[in-house]
């Protein structure tokens, strides 16, 4: 456990702050210039988000913060967040920092820039704050994982005793109290974490207490209180359990525990995965069954593992043969839903490679099939463990076969022997014995011999040999394995998944397109003189239906800046026959220039560049530019 603790504090140290809610569009547009001031800044993501005091920074071409109204929803649209904006924004470039909530509970950030009449001539960086406290990131990850290793132990360790029925469950009392009081702990630690993790900032915010009553009027906050209502019931429930006599109440729990875990794996899937995107419903349930299905398996594996270190009992045979067909059982759980759930998160197959979740998803997918690999050897050794009893059960229920015609042998009375006589003797003198009957009746039609009972049938204290160690070694390295699959599921459910990552792209987000084309037109008039021939390095910025920006750069034959006295652009698109459009380039001081080109389709649009190298000598060349919608 500490190991894990350390490797998701490394984790979470080394990689960027990840959520699942992508940007989907800006409105203005992202480095676009507008004419008039805009009244607000909107924001579309391809879920609902969740708005905080902070949500938007705007800072103006001075860099010096703009004061804003309060965020919200734009036109009651849980999947937009929008800023009002003063009357009157001088003329320049301003940089919108944002910051909300997804729905599955995780922050996301980022920033973009718009311009008002024109970009500005110089813009500084501005730093628009961190994205992430490492500090807070890494305590925030370390108790997510720790939460979820104690659920699983949790769940695992009482289904384990109500379901497996040892007869001793004194080795499994003290890790279910540990795992129940590590499941407070970081769920208390979550709670008071939340507001610095969403606000990206350091562990101290955790004792403000205003930004704990906002914490909890969120829905992850509702969560996780909702989590600590149902431990308070469940330990009412292990006390009680503690206590019952007799199994007559056996019924009457094992209703009452699965309740409460689904209750607890419930605080999970309305905070995270689950609560956003597609089919919410079935994901949810579904991923109700998956955490519990989880729990009970690696849990089990726990509870199993204490088991065979307690001295050998006559329960063993019956127990573990009880797990390993519970396992099977949640192993087929799992399936089913990791199936949909990989579906539903991933989108297509090329997502499987393609991004960070389906990465993910693949070393999970390979920790798994290790896990089951070395449960199949667990399988081997349980059916070991399994013989004794079922050959008990057998000898039990099976009658000897006799002679047809044979007369019944009358039983002998307790105490009464007869002196031994030699093997081959009795052989012969057996009726209807043969070299394939079983050596448990060679001593008597009525009874088997202790002596080759034992020597044919492993007893107890057999299991407790040499196949209990066995099976003790590969348990344990399944519960190693375990941890560390249920550690890359940690980070998986921290990761954007791949059905977003594709939806966002798809709708173009800020910062998905190119923000600017270049095209390099060579020119030659003919004149050999250095500004008679050279090339025209042309800049359409963002390439995008509506308001561009164009910038002409002239480079002399000797590769140098030369000063020419017009160069001049128009833009047609013929198959549409608009145009041509003059975009009415002036002399900016060593370049040709301006940011009021309206192209108003999208298409490849033919740009015209025209030279003008002295009164009398000019030359025009044709390109193609590809306009963006």
């Amino acid at each position: 456990m500490l190991l894990a603790t350390v490797l998701v504090l490394l984790l979470a140290g080394a990689a960027p702050a990840s959520a699942h809610a992508a940007l989907r569009g800006t409105d203005p547009d992202d480095k676009s210039v507008v004419k008039q001031a805009p009244r607000h800044v909107t924001l579309t993501f391809t879920e609902s988000v969740g708005l905080l005091d902070d949500s938007f920074r705007v800072f103006g071409p001075d860099q010096r913060r703009v004061h804003t109204g309060e965020a919200t929803h734009a036109d009651g649209r849980s999947d937009t967040a929008r800023v009002g904006l003063p009357g009157k924004l001088a003329q320049g470039t301003y940089t919108v920092a944002w910051r909300v909530v997804s729905a599955d509970s995780h922050p996301v950030s980022g920033a973009f820039t718009f311009s008002v009449g024109k970009p500005s001539a110089t813009t500084g960086q501005i730093d628009t704050g961190p994205a992430e406290d490492p500090l807070t990131g890494g305590l925030h990850d370390a108790a997510r994982y720790l939460a979820y290793l104690a659920a699983a132990l949790l769940v695992g360790l009482a289904a384990f005793a109500l379901l497996c029925r040892p007869a001793d469950t004194s080795p499994l009392r003290r890790p279910l109290v540990a795992a129940w009081w590590t499941l407070l702990g970081s769920t208390v630690v979550l709670l008071l974490l939340r507001a610095p993790y969403e606000t990206g900032t350091g562990p101290a915010g955790a004792f403000d207490a205003s930004a704990l009553g906002r914490t909890l009027a969120g829905r992850p906050g509702e969560a996780l209180l909702a989590r600590l209502v149902v431990l308070l019931l469940t330990a009412a429930f292990l006390i009680r359990l503690s206590r019952r006599r007799g199994s007559g109440e056996r019924p009457a729990a094992l209703a009452i525990g699965t309740a409460l875990a689904a209750a607890l794996a419930l605080t999970w899937a309305a905070a995270e995965h689950a609560s956003a995107g597609i089919q919410v419903p079935l994901a949810m349930a579904s991923s109700v069954l998956h955490l519990l299905a989880t729990g009970v398996w690696l849990g089990g594996l726990v509870a199993l593992l204490l088991t065979l270190r307690r001295p050998a009992g006559d329960d063993l045979p019956e127990v573990v043969p009880r797990f390993s067909r519970i396992a099977f059982a949640s192993v087929t759980v799992l399936a089913v839903t990791g199936i949909y759930q990989s579906w539903r998160g991933l989108g297509s197959l090329s997502a499987l490679t393609g991004t960070s979740y389906g990465r993910l998803l693949l070393a999970k997918l390979a920790g798994v099939a290790v896990l089951l690999l070395v449960a199949g050897y667990s399988r081997r050794w349980t059916r070991r463990i399994a013989a004794p009893a079922a050959v008990t059960r057998a000898a039990v229920h099976e009658r000897v076969p006799q002679p047809v015609g044979a007369p019944a042998q009358p039983e002998e009375p307790e105490g009464s022997q007869e002196p031994e006589e030699p093997q081959e003797r009795r052989e012969s003198e057996t009726p209807g014995a043969s070299a394939e009957q079983p050596s448990a009746f060679g001593a008597s039609a009525e009874q088997p011999s202790a002596s080759d009972a034992s020597a044919e049938q492993p007893s107890v204290s057999d299991a407790g040999g040499d196949t209990r160690r066995l099976l003790r070694r590969s348990v344990l390295v399944e519960v190693a394995v375990a941890a560390v699959v249920l550690m890359i599921t940690t980070v998986l459910t921290g990761t954007l998944p791949g059905r977003a990552q594709a939806e966002a792209a798809q709708q173009a987000p800020a910062g998905a397109l190119p923000p600017t084309t270049q095209a390099t037109v060579p020119f030659d008039t003919g004149k050999g003189s250095v500004t008679g021939r050279g090339t025209v390095q042309v800049t359409l910025d963002p390439a995008r239906v509506g308001e561009n920006g164009v910038q002409a750069v002239v480079y002399g034959s000797d590769t140098g800046l030369v000063v020419v006295p017009e160069v001049r652009i128009t833009f047609s698109l013929p198959s549409r026959k608009v145009g041509p459009i003059d975009a009415e380039l002036t002399d900016v001081g060593g370049y040709f220039g301006t940011n009021s080109v309206n192209l108003p389709l999208a298409g490849n649009w033919t740009m015209k560049t025209t030279v003008r190298v002295s009164d009398v000598d000019q030359v025009s060349v044709e390109r193609k530019v590809r306009i963006a919608p």
